[in-house]
């Protein structure tokens, strides 16, 4: 039998990115809800479980609170035990370091004392807040087998696309499965290849360590992509990538987080959350503990994810509903993604939302186009905000958490951002 390689994972799931505004208002994106039931950092959590890697850090820092709720124990992902468990490690203030995490690489610099207390024989560096499964051992497998310093995951995305990612030039050293890293440019104006970087790094220890110690000598910028990556090519390290051909959701704006939501749906979705196995903390919001899905008897429901908790009296249509949604007789949600303890009231027209949670949409009310029209973009509204009825909100618009019901008093046009 094959020996496992002794592995450290370290999860990056402590920033705030704007581009999701108000859904990260609160809460780190890897701690937004996602898939009716799940959290975002679910996704890396359950791809360590299902790969048997059971020694996991998580770097938090931005409002960690729903983070931290959410882990807890780690049991919910069997890591919890002797020799297994999930640490949460946020910026320390002792006399070694005094600083927030000033970027990615940063995190990780100031937790070398980690490192080196776990002695590893691979680090595992992954975000928090990427939506895909993966089976990290082929990784290690393959960055073992290469006797690399550094083995990060790449797929091909467009190459018009390419300027809004770290992109590496592979060479053809094991064809499919991957090869040589010849170079690396983090997000250029114009991209000449298109090995888009997951974020997913296997490292050698005391290569990533001695590159954290150089880099942090110098005024950078603290990041993998644009400091550690480069320095290590530089240096003339063993650089491989592996590539990647499966599902990948980004979802680093609205529109890409509620098109990664609509890839849970219809007759051959493009994210299978039971054959990947994702696991969630249940007991999180409690969410083992709410009732039955509950459809009236007039009620129509059509390829749409409904949780428990959900009572469905209206009409939903390619949606995503999570855990004690209500939607009242009359009322009609499509192509929209409702956080939990959404109340959607008599006569309320939905379409192409996103809703944090507690928000509630009165009678008679109305957001986004009433009709879903090719190029209609998301109307996104923070949590606690309670529309009045006869509410009207157009498409593409930003509402702010806890917002007075006089915010709404006007109909509120298209692109508009409320604060």
């Amino acid at each position: 039998m094959k020996q496992r390689t002794k592995t450290l994972a370290m999860v990056l799931a402590g920033g705030r990115v704007d581009e999701l505004n108000v859904l990260t208002y609160y809460r780190p994106k890897s701690a937004v809800p996602f898939g009716g039931f799940a959290r975002v950092i679910d996704f890396p959590l359950s791809n360590l479980m299902n790969s048997g890697l059971e020694q996991v850090a998580i770097l938090s820092q931005f409002r960690s609170f729903s983070l931290i709720n959410h882990i807890g124990s780690g049991a919910a992902w069997d890591m919890i035990g002797r020799y297994r468990g999930i640490s949460i490690l946020p910026p320390s203030t002792g006399h070694a370091s005094s600083n927030w995490y000033r970027g990615s690489a940063d995190s990780v610099y100031q937790n070398i004392d980690f490192i080196r207390y776990h002695n590893p024989e691979c680090v595992l560096i992954l975000s928090g807040d990427h939506i895909y499964n993966m089976n990290y051992q082929a990784l290690i497998d393959y960055h073992k087998e290469k006797d690399a310093d550094l083995t990060m995951v790449c797929l091909p995305v467009p190459l018009e696309k390419a300027h809004r990612f770290g992109v590496a030039n592979i060479d053809d050293e094991d064809g499919v499965i991957g090869g040589r890293v010849l170079q690396y440019k983090e997000k250029p104006h114009q991209p000449r290849f298109n090995w888009a970087s997951m974020t997913v790094f296997c490292f050698k220890p005391e290569a990533l360590l001695k590159t954290l110690v150089d880099n942090a000598q110098e005024d950078t910028s603290f990041e993998f992509g644009k400091d550690i990556i480069p320095r290590m090519l530089a240096d003339q390290r063993r650089v491989y990538g592996f590539k990647f051909d499966g599902y990948w959701g980004y979802t680093r704006t609205i529109e890409e987080y509620w098109q990664t939501s609509m890839d849970l749906l219809g007759a051959s979705p493009k994210i299978d959350l039971e054959r990947w196995g994702i696991r969630t903390n249940l007991e999180h919001r409690d969410i083992r503990d709410y009732q039955p899905l509950k459809i009236g008897s007039r009620a129509s429901v059509h390829d749409s994810l409904i949780y428990n908790g959900c009572v469905v009296e209206g009409t939903v249509e390619h949606s995503v509903l999570f855990p004690g949604v209500h939607v009242r007789p009359g009322a009609v949600v499509r192509d929209s993604v409702l956080f939990f303890n959404n109340k959607v009231e008599s006569g309320a027209h939905l379409t192409k939302v996103v809703s944090d949670v507690n928000s509630s949409f009165g009678v008679d009310s109305v957001v986004g186009e009433e009709t879903s029209a090719a190029g209609q973009e998301v109307t996104v509204l923070g949590w606690d905000n309670h529309l009045p009825a006869g509410t009207v909100i157009g498409s593409d618009c930003t509402i702010y958490p806890h917002l007075r019901p006089e915010k709404f008093s006007r109909a509120i046009k298209n692109g508009e951002i409320i604060r």
